[in-house]
């Protein structure tokens, strides 16, 4: 009995042993065309095999580009699409450089910081006025979704002068909002109601027996 450890290591799993013999029975073909022939028979049988890459768009070349690959690119066929490479499907991708910006209050996030920089570009008006209000309350509902419990006015109006350099300062007539009114509006830390999901007993609800019994004495059932 031969064991799968024993064989080699399947290139594309998908495809199942069948497909990669049938791949290396070709490239031992010597007669190009009959060779071109079996390529060309050999991808409609993948495609029966893998349906969904017909939702890709071009996927008979992805069909053709695994062919290639499962071959380790010693096919030499005509194929009705550009060949890949093996250096271009072993290569490494280039490095992702990640931003190593400081955020100096996570839970503001940096949107916060990139939106304070623009009001501060506006011009003095009533329009600025209400934008930083505006900005503030929102501060203070983030600050509530990171904290719970409470947040002072001082301390929002404190972050906003720290975010902004102290650039951004509410008039006179600012108002924020009361943290009682940002918890029931947001539902921020809000708990199910009591007894919400409770077990009532083998019949589900507290009544459901008493009719069950009714039934039965009517002779429902």
């Amino acid at each position: 009995m031969e064991y799968n450890s024993a064989r080699e290591n399947l290139i594309l799993p998908e495809y199942g042993r069948n497909v990669q013999k049938m791949v290396q029975y070709a490239v031992n073909v010597k007669d190009k065309e009959e060779r071109n022939k079996t390529a060309k028979a050999i991808v409609s049988v993948m495609a029966q095999l893998n349906p969904q890459l017909r939702e890709i768009t071009d996927y008979k070349q992805k069909l053709w580009d695994q062919l290639f690959i499962i071959s380790d690119f010693k096919l030499d066929v005509d194929s009705p699409y550009p060949r890949p490479s093996a250096q271009a499907l072993h290569s490494k991708p280039e490095k992702v450089h990640y931003p190593n910006k400081q955020i100096r209050f996570r839970h503001y996030g940096n949107i916060l910081e990139l939106i304070i920089k623009e009001i501060i570009k506006i011009e003095d008006g009533p329009a600025r006025d209400a934008i930083i209000e505006k900005t503030a309350n929102f501060m203070k509902m983030s600050y509530l979704s990171w904290n719970h419990d409470s947040v002072s006015d001082e301390l929002i109006i404190d972050d906003l002068n720290t975010l902004s350099g102290g650039k951004l300062k509410l008039h006179a007539n600012a108002k924020l909002s009361q943290t009682s009114e940002i918890l029931a509006r947001t539902h921020i830390g809000k708990r199910s109601p009591a007894g919400k999901g409770k077990s009532h007993g083998k019949y589900g609800r507290p009544d459901m027996g008493k009719r069950r019994d009714n039934r039965r004495n009517k002779g429902l059932y």
